[in-house]
């Protein structure tokens, strides 16, 4: 008797094993990366028919952190390729994100916890990155190269500028695909692993998140500093390198010392503006004018964070602000799709910002330079080597 309890017992431990391994992680993307339609709105034949001929980049997008097949459709969350072929996106940048500490928000965290550890078992991912961050960011590049792999050139992976003009060449229903990193903290110290970022394809990077690390203060840490030693030297690697420089979640010190030692444009890949939403986490006027200074762009996000509601208005009103302050040449999109965030729409719903942007008064090249012209421009000038590129 005792002895049949036991097995049953291990049966139930089986059978809750394999429910949660099986259906929690699914229903926690469900669940965090929403669609809130109640915002949305009706774009025009114009705008659809204009929006059918742009070249849309979109600089950050956390899709790689879930256990999705990205050359599937899916009917939750934001991105996959047959919806970025419906929404006619010409370059989606994937970012990694290795460590997100428990109970996050945008005024204080420290790096003691860390809620990825728990997604990278429930997924089942390999033992190496359950507890090595520069592991999780290799599991994330060789997910994406076997997606590239098996699209069968539906997807093209990005790593320098040769791989951009191909892009180009086959552009029609082709999708560019380029590897970021959300965060230095995966370098965990040491440098070396900058390069094998880099080998793995990693051509842009954000030096903090939402915790100080060993490269640079977040807006959203403890001691919201700046660079350390370590984080210059970091960034003049990344120079040299070919790897953009990318501002998002760093501290204010943290922004105006990058901007101060900048020699190749620098990106916030994904944010607003506080102008339009008074966020810690959204860029002030001046340093939207120090990002345009270097000539790079700012990635306006879909979400309440970035915008102070989920509405494609609001995303156009802080594009507007950009423009207005800087020019047209430093607006740029970031939608921060699937990073467990809830937006007005999923990566097939683009064209209503298309249609917020004429509302708002853009002209046509405008909208073609905001919508992904600006952004490709920047990775054109910044992914060849410093001595490639004198």
């Amino acid at each position: 008797m005792i002895r049949k309890i036991g097995l049953g017992l291990l049966g139930l431990l089986a059978v809750a094993a394999i429910a949660f391994f099986a259906i929690a992680p699914g229903y926690v993307d469900r669940d965090l990366n929403r669609v809130d339609p109640t915002l949305a709105i009706a774009v025009s034949p114009e705008a659809l028919a204009l929006h059918d001929t742009l070249t849309i980049v979109d600089l950050h997008a956390d899709t790689l952190l879930w256990k999705r097949d990205m050359l599937d459709r899916a009917d939750h969350s934001h991105v996959d390729l047959p919806r970025l072929q419906d929404g006619n996106v010409a370059l989606q940048i994937f970012s990694s994100v290795t460590k997100t500490p428990a109970g996050q928000n945008y005024d204080n965290n420290d790096d003691s916890t860390d809620r990825i550890t728990l997604l990278a078992f429930g997924q089942l991912q390999p033992v190496r990155t359950w507890f090595s961050l520069t592991e999780r960011t290799l599991w994330h590049a060789a997910k994406l190269d076997r997606a590239i792999a098996e699209s069968g050139g539906a997807l093209i992976g990005i790593r320098d500028t040769s791989d951009l003009a191909r892009l180009a060449d086959q552009r029609s229903d082709a999708v560019g695909a380029m590897l970021s990193v959300e965060g230095l903290h995966n370098l965990e110290g040491d440098i070396a692993n900058l390069q094998r970022l880099y080998d793995a394809g990693v051509r842009m990077a954000g030096l903090a998140h939402f915790f100080d690390n060993e490269v640079a203060g977040s807006m959203h840490g403890v001691n919201k500093g700046g660079l350390t030693t370590m984080g210059r030297e970091v960034v003049q690697q990344m120079e040299e390198m070919g790897m953009v420089v990318d501002i998002a979640h760093c501290s204010h010190v943290c922004v105006a010392e990058v901007l101060r030692m900048a020699r190749r444009p620098v990106v916030s890949s994904h944010g607003g503006v506080q102008a339009t939403c008074d966020e810690n986490r959204n860029l002030t006027d001046e340093e939207i004018r120090g990002v345009a200074a270097t000539g790079g762009v700012i990635g306006i996000g879909y979400w309440d964070g970035a915008v102070c509601e989920t509405s494609p208005r609001a995303i156009a009103r802080a594009m507007r602000h950009v423009r207005d302050l800087v020019g047209i040449e430093a607006v740029a999109l970031g939608s921060d799709f699937d990073g467990t965030v809830t937006t007005p729409f999923d990566t097939t719903g683009l064209a209503q910002i298309t249609q917020a942007l004429m509302d708002e008064g853009f002209t046509e090249s405008e909208i073609r330079a905001a919508m992904g012209e600006n952004a490709l421009r920047v990775l054109a000038a910044s992914l060849s080597p410093m001595q490639e590129a004198r």
